[in-house]
């Protein structure tokens, strides 16, 4: 009877190769568009020792805590980096406007046109308006947190949000706009802008970019996830 019980294990276990093998071909059709993720699998069928899974840095954004319960309370609109230097000027907080008249109130995230734009703070929508008199396309949000004493604008995006809707830290508010026709030739981007107490606050004092090291498939839906 133990040998019955031993053979029929044994048999479980072959059918079960079998049906591996039988559906690895299957497998690497579903994700023929990650062959390196497929290997390993294909690998361990043929006896090879394993290896270890696909990697990829990512970059991502820490938000500064500013209200010292642990959890970030400022995101990256875009998730990417601040414009540098163009024809326009630059993207940085206090760079020159109009000639040295005025200094730039905030910090200009690079972007793609249609791309994704999310929450910089959590709070509710207080403003949706338009970022010049003489423009009826260019547009912005504003988000007010009062219980952090903060209130977001973001410009140049076409709003998803309506006033007095409740949003979240990084939750999609709208998608980023095209400013060739105005500016043409200028690095695309949004143009964030943050307020306490009266006081402009400089953006990328408050987002710090770190690499970090994440399994290949990982990388790939957090790219999606941003709208990228």
């Amino acid at each position: 009877m133990k040998r019955s019980t031993f053979i029929s294990r044994k048999s479980l276990m072959l059918g079960g190769l079998l049906t591996l093998a039988i559906a690895a071909p299957a497998l690497a059709v579903g994700v023929a568009s990650h062959p390196s993720v497929v290997a390993p699998y294909v690998g361990f069928l043929r006896g090879e020792a394993p290896t270890a899974a696909p990697t990829q840095q990512v970059t991502v954004w820490d938000g500064a805590d500013l209200d010292g319960d642990g959890a970030a309370d400022i995101s990256n609109p875009t998730g990417q980096a601040p414009r540098g230097h163009d024809d326009f000027g630059d993207g940085y907080f206090g760079a020159s406007r109009d000639g040295g008249e005025r200094a730039h109130a905030g910090v200009d995230y690079m972007a793609q046109a249609g791309q994704t734009v999310r929450a910089p703070i959590s709070g509710f929508v207080s403003k949706v308006g338009y970022a010049y008199a003489d423009d009826a396309n260019l547009r912005f949000v504003e988000i007010t947190n009062p219980a952090l004493g903060i209130t977001a604008r973001t410009f140049y995006i076409d709003p998803k949000v309506e006033v007095g809707q409740a949003v979240h830290l990084g939750w999609p508010i709208g998608t980023a706009q095209d400013l060739q026709p105005r500016y043409a030739g200028i690095t695309e981007h949004v143009h964030l802008e943050i307020d306490r107490a009266g006081r402009k606050l400089d953006a990328a004092t408050l987002l710090h970019a770190r690499l970090e090291t994440v399994p290949l498939m990982a990388a790939t839906v957090s790219r999606t996830a941003a709208g990228d």
